[in-house]
């Protein structure tokens, strides 16, 4: 719990420490004593090709593929939900890593595509997964952002000695909500989810910065399908309901005037420099973007790997993603200092700085 004047209160001498001078681009926090032990990440089956949209794009679809890169995504059909997806996931790292599952104490669960809008996801999936009666179970309803957030969220639980290990869930759906006519969403999101387990460990400290700008929350919305609708506003006049929509010019400008700053500002406040890090793991926004980023904040193109060709923008399953594909074999071998860095709808944004690995488990499977 923060206490008054932005200081974390102190739990067991080990206090969770908030600037109170933060930077520019949002509040840092320092946590310690929790790491990262393994996370595995679950694909939907079934892999959608860029010549599935041929027909109803034709010409058009080249140009968006030249700018997003995605050329192979993966979507649910059948009814199967984010929380199958983190099930899955779940369950293959409690048994990789030999988890007694009386032993996870909190399961948090972060998306924008839950099962229901009551009861919380993170509800069903305690007992879908056999967790105990009683352990700390709540969802967080962010998405792009979603995965430093809820790292911070854990080891915050872990650190204040509410929890010893916590399954962090993290996944989008985002295809269901895709208008099928809308290239610049339908062609460029994936689905996928991903379970991340932490535990209290001597080694474990990490820092993070989070940041909320919500003025730029209309350029990224389903404006209708809860309790408030935006349908009187032209621009969703005629907008399909239920249905995601993005200004992608208003949100490709957030980011190249938000994200640089707030890199630089991870590295200053972890006390490292560019060249202290094995790899920078950016929410996979767009390929282009990603190139951009990586320019205008000097990042070495070879430290900041990239899947969004194969897997389009998972929201907050991309950086896990990135993981478990990408650099799995590296953090499965060796500890690797990482910048986790998330951003978009919201507008929401998070990093987090740790070291990461050897794991003993770092791995995508399929549903």
């Amino acid at each position: 719990m923060l206490a008054a004047g932005g200081a974390a209160a102190s739990a067991g001498g080990c206090p969770a420490e908030l600037e109170t001078s933060a930077p520019a681009s949002g509040r840092v926090a320092r946590t310690s004593r929790a790491r990262i032990a393994g996370l595995v990440s679950c694909l939907p089956p079934r892999r959608i090709e860029n010549s599935h949209f041929a027909v109803r794009f034709g010409s058009k679809l080249d140009d968006v593929v030249k700018m997003t890169g995605v050329r192979t995504r993966y979507w649910v059909e059948g009814g199967v939900t984010t929380s199958d997806l983190c099930a899955r996931a779940a369950r293959e790292l409690l048994d990789r890593l030999a988890w007694d599952r009386a032993s996870v104490d909190a399961l948090v669960f972060v998306s924008q595509t839950p099962d229901y809008r009551l009861p919380a996801t993170a509800c069903s999936l305690q007992a879908r997964l056999g967790l105990r009666p009683g352990i700390v179970a709540f969802d967080v309803p962010l998405g792009c952002s979603g995965y430093p957030y809820g790292l911070w969220l854990a080891m915050m639980m872990i650190q204040t000695g509410a929890a010893r290990r916590v399954l962090l869930a993290v996944g989008d759906t985002s295809s269901v909500m895709n208008d099928p006519d809308d290239r610049s969403t339908v062609l460029l999101f994936g689905d996928a989810g991903a379970v991340t387990a932490l535990e209290a460990h001597d080694d474990g400290d990490a820092v993070h910065i989070l940041g909320t700008d919500g003025r730029g929350a209309e350029n990224l919305i389903v404006p209708r399908g809860a309790f408030r609708s935006c349908s009187t506003h032209p621009k969703f006049s005629d907008y399909p309901a239920d249905t995601l929509y993005m200004d992608g010019g208003e949100v490709f400008n957030f980011t190249l005037k938000a994200i640089p700053t707030l890199i630089r500002d991870t590295i200053a406040a972890a006390g490292q420099t560019i060249d202290g890090y094995d790899a920078f793991v950016l929410h996979q926004a767009n390929a282009f973007m990603l190139k951009h980023l990586a320019k205008k904040a000097k990042i070495d193109p070879g430290r900041l790997p990239i899947n969004i060709d194969r897997y389009g923008n998972t929201s907050s399953a991309s950086i896990p993603l990135v993981l478990t594909t990408d650099l799995a074999a590296a953090v499965s071998e060796r500890a690797m200092r990482l910048a986790l860095v998330g951003f978009g709808v919201g507008y929401s944004w998070a990093s987090t700085t740790l070291t990461v690995g050897p794991l003993a488990c770092a791995e995508t499977v399929t549903l």
